[in-house]
């Protein structure tokens, strides 16, 4: 057998994406559309409409190879947030961004600075390309305790530091004055990369306003969540420091991004009506779902989130993440098995999404049919 010649990428943990429908609707006999799929933080509405005609409407070209950099669609991006497309870099999914940022920033050997936990992908990808995750612990009911998150930044000059807000999994958010005091303390030597996935969930403009005042500043988004996007794969760098974004054109892949996300993001972008319609039920939902698990005895719905998912904790001690992950598959409905799916999250946390109202009502139930000890559905 041939032999992986990176020692790198030997043995290495992959990420743990959430189920699908079928496999739970198959597995346990429940009808699909019962199944309520809360372990992928997916738009509950589904695509946005204008990408969607888009997409539709016009021809694909697909015997054509597309514009190398994806200037259409750079450009929408830049015309959204008052910036020149030379500020903007876009990827398959956020996720490649992240890599081209730490192939680009950071050579192996260095450190790379996270909170533990954190979103997969930082340790996975740093660990891959033999760069050292640096983990800041989080405090109780994480609090992100950025004064431990600088001290260790000074202490260690990382050449990378991610700061995702708000934060997965907790969803907790960080406010733009703890920013501020990151990329100040960060200096030239750290490049701050601040991940916005979730951004339109808290209600708040977000941190792209920032790189205007921080050199040292990079804002990731994506458009698999608030645009309902996840399956097209689009996501974006943006930074008024135009000397960050020109290395990730470099070594990003000549045509990384096809004419169908180009044109599915540059319609989706301008699509606030369905970003609205998206963030007021998530917000509507997280409240109407924190009422109703308030009380329980084995489980406490952990506060604070500002995303479209929160954490659910396992009181009590006869049960840990995976029984509990286990159960609610029985009951037809996916979350994350937070002992699975997040290193340093251990084995007493879930995180489940927030979505339509028939699938948290199914999850409610099922949490609660736990809760009283009853193993049928």
């Amino acid at each position: 057998m041939v032999q992986v010649v990176s020692p790198t990428l030997s043995a290495k943990e992959a990420y743990t994406p959430g189920l699908p429908r079928e496999f739970v609707a198959e597995r346990f006999g429940i009808a699909i559309d019962d199944v309520a799929k809360l372990g992928s933080a997916e738009n509950p509405f589904g695509a946005s409409p204008k990408a969607r005609a888009a997409i539709e409407g016009a021809p694909l070209k697909l015997d054509i190879y597309p514009e190398w950099s994806s200037q259409l669609l750079r450009t929408a991006i830049a015309r959204k947030y008052g910036f020149d497309p030379s500020s903007v870099v876009c990827g398959a999914g956020e996720t490649e961004v992240i890599s081209f940022v730490l192939r680009a920033f950071s050579a192996p050997g260095d450190a790379v600075l996270m909170y533990e936990p954190c979103f997969p992908i930082y340790h996975i990808f740093a660990e891959n390309e033999n760069r050292v995750p640096v983990y800041v612990p989080m405090g109780p009911d994480f609090d992100l305790v950025v004064d431990r998150y600088i001290a260790t930044l000074r202490a260690g000059r990382p050449k990378v530091a991610f700061i995702t807000n708000p934060h997965s999994p907790s969803g907790r958010l960080m406010a733009e004055a703890d920013i501020r005091r990151i990329c100040e303390a960060a200096g030239k030597e750290t490049l701050v990369v601040l991940d916005e996935a979730y951004i339109h969930f808290t209600e708040t403009t977000g941190g792209i306003e920032l790189t205007r005042d921080f050199a040292n500043l990079i804002v990731l988004r994506t458009f698999s969540k608030a645009f309902g996007l996840a399956g097209l794969r689009i996501g974006f760098g943006i930074a008024a420091n135009a000397e960050l974004i020109r290395p990730l054109l470099n070594i990003k892949p000549t045509w990384n991004m096809g004419h169908a996300q180009v044109l599915g993001g540059v319609a989706a972008i301008e699509d606030d009506e369905h970003v609205r319609k998206t963030v007021k039920l998530i917000v509507d939902m997280r409240a109407y779902v924190a009422e109703r698990l308030a009380g329980l005895n084995r489980f406490r719905m952990v506060p604070g989130s500002r995303s479209n998912f929160f954490l659910l904790e396992v009181l009590d001690p006869t049960l840990d993440s995976t029984k509990v992950f286990d159960e609610l598959l029985r009951r037809g409905v996916i979350v994350k098995d937070g002992s699975v799916s997040f290193r340093g999250l251990g084995d007493r946390y879930l995180r489940i999404d927030v979505s339509l109202q028939k699938h948290m009502d199914r999850l409610i139930w099922a949490v609660k049919d736990i809760e009283s000890g009853i193993s049928s559905r």
